[in-house]
This record gives structure tokens, sequence and C-alpha cells, in this order.
């Protein structure tokens, strides 16, 4: 499969020094590492807020470090957990005495990188907490989870946490405000396509020109079941079903609702998904307070969507409007 690269061994440290040249003024690279941070980190009596993961999922997470979201993405090769040692420099490099907060992916070698970490930090002195993100309603486990795995609906904790640090909030309040955003978002994706991780150089999975995988994993891992392609409007039907199913709302709840493309969508036809998502959220008695459409967390070109929905509060809400410069998730 083509892809424009020069090396496939080199894609990430490449990758990053781009990411750095295209924003010089905003981020900043811990030396000898694959970590990015804001260039002003560690800001001064904050919270300190790190994601990150595997790479192939971008803008996920780099392009979200700025003021008001992460103020570090430790970056793993495609695919795959970054190591314990570049997840502690991650927090080292962030700390400012306040406390350092880590959002996890529900992914295996995430979970356990980032919690070794976590404990070699605060053997140094650090304090650390954590929350795990699980939104993916399609299945409760997969070849790289134990339990729901972690999808789009990262990129809302990252915004709610990331206000609440820049607030001022201290460790325990930005782990309480965290916790609160998992347990109310969730999410399901779907497939037409496959991806090819560079260093492979084939597709991750195959499917017919005829078929859809629904319920897939951002790293290609199976979903729900396969099946006859269908209309997006049918395609928006099945995901928002199963999202609402699951989350058991009330009449009146207000939403805040992300279609995410996988890497090889057009804005046309995610537009077309959210347009049917929105009609059935009215219809259900639901209001919208704020939509996002576009690619927040790809699998490199797989062709497909997601759709994620976060049940909101006053305090979510205004959390979710506080201001971000963060390069992928800008926020007046």
């Amino acid at each position: 499969m083509k892809k424009i690269i020069n090396d496939p061994n080199e894609v990430v440290q490449e990758m990053i020094a781009g990411m750095i040249s295209a924003s010089p003024n905003q981020l900043k690279q811990v030396e000898g590492t694959t970590v990015i941070t804001r260039k002003d980190a560690p800001v001064e009596n904050k919270v300190g807020i790190v994601s990150g993961g595997g790479s192939g999922h971008e803008p996920a997470h780099a392009g979200y470090i700025g003021k008001g979201m992460l103020d570090a993405a430790v970056l793993g090769e495609v695919f795959t957990s970054p190591s314990v040692d570049q997840v502690y420099e991650g927090i080292k490099a962030v700390d400012s005495g306040k406390g350092v907060f880590l959002v996890i992916k529900n992914y295996t070698g995430d979970v356990l990188n980032f919690e070794m970490a976590a404990e070699l930090a605060e053997a140094d002195g650090m304090k650390v907490a954590q929350v795990i993100v699980n939104d993916d309603v399609a299945v409760e486990d997969s070849s790289f989870t134990t339990g729901r795995r972690g999808i789009a609906g990262t990129v809302f904790v990252h915004k709610i946490a990331g206000a609440k640090a820049e607030l001022g909030g201290t460790l325990e309040e930005v782990k309480e405000i965290a916790e609160k955003t998992v347990a109310n978002v969730r999410s399901m994706g779907m497939a037409i396509s496959p991806c090819a991780i560079p260093a492979a150089g084939e597709a991750s999975f195959t499917l017919a020109e005829d078929e859809m995988e629904i319920g897939i994993g951002i790293h290609g891992e199976p979903g729900i079941e396969r099946q006859k392609i269908a209309t997006a409007a049918e395609i928006a039907d099945e995901l928002t079903g199963k999202i609402l199913d699951d989350m058991k709302l009330n009449k009146a709840d207000e939403l805040a609702v992300m279609i995410n493309g996988l890497g090889s969508t057009p804005n046309m036809e995610l537009f077309i998904i959210n347009e049917k998502v929105q009609k059935t959220l009215k219809e259900k008695g639901f209001h919208v307070y704020r939509t996002f459409v576009g690619e927040y967390m790809t699998a490199l070109e797989m062709g497909g969507c997601s759709v994620t929905l976060l049940k909101l509060d006053k305090e979510l809400k205004e959390l979710l409007d506080h201001a971000s410069d963060a390069p992928n998730f800008f926020v007046r």
C-alpha cells in the first residue's frame, strides 16, 4: 500500500520534527524522547495534563497540546504504547509541583506503561493521578484490551480535564471532573476500508468491496459484526442507537456530539452522518449543545467514522466552552 514517507522505521521521529516546525512558538520536544510539550511547560502553579499512546491516530494526541488542554503528549511507535521511560519523561517535563494527571486510553500496553511510569514518578516525590477512558460501547474485550476500549471520547476528556487544570483546579479536582466525563461519554465506530502500518506495508485487515465492519477498533480490532455496506442514514442510526441504548438518557438531556473521521473519510460524508445523528437526537427529545465534525482520533488511512455523545451538565458545559489554543481543538 502506498505511503508518502521516507524510512518506515523513522516515521514517528520525522513526524515529531514536522509537528515542532509547524508550531515552533507553541510546542517543544523533550530532547532524546518522543515527548512533545507546551512551549511554556512546566506551567507554574498548574496541574500538568499528560496523555499519549501509539502514533497513527493523529491529531491525537499531540494536536491537543496547548493552553486549556494537554501539557504533554507521549508518542509511541505506530499503534504501539510508548515505553515506561518515555511516559516518565513526559510526567517529569510538566510537573510544577502541583501534580500531574494522566489521561489513558484503555489498551493493555498503555495502561501498564503509564501506571508503571506513575509509580516511578511518585517514588521520586511527584504527585500523579489518572483516569482510564473506556468510551467504546461496541465490545467489552478485544485483542488489545480488557474491558471497553478508549476511542474518540478521549478528546472530550482532554478538553474538560485540561480546562479544569487551566482554571486552577487541584489534582483531586481534575481527577474528579475527568472521571465524571468518562462516566458520561460513549462512542462507537465503523469502517469501510483498512489501514496499513508503515513498517508492515500491507493492510491490517481485509473487507470485501461491499462490506463494512460495525464496532471496529482504532487499531483494526474486530467489531460486533461484518455487514453489507449500508447508507449513511442506516450507519448513523446503528451507531447512535447502540450508544443511546448504553447511556440511558432522559428526555431534554443536553449533549455534545462528535462525528470523527478515521483517516480517509471526506468531510462531506461526515456531515451526512451528522445530519442524521442530529435528526435522530432531536426526534428523541435531546438537546444538542455543541457539535464537532472532523478528524479527531484517526487510524492512519482507515475509511470510516465514529460517533461520540457526551451527556452535559452546567459544569461540563462551562469547561467544554473554556478557551483552548490547542492546534486541533481551538476554542475561543
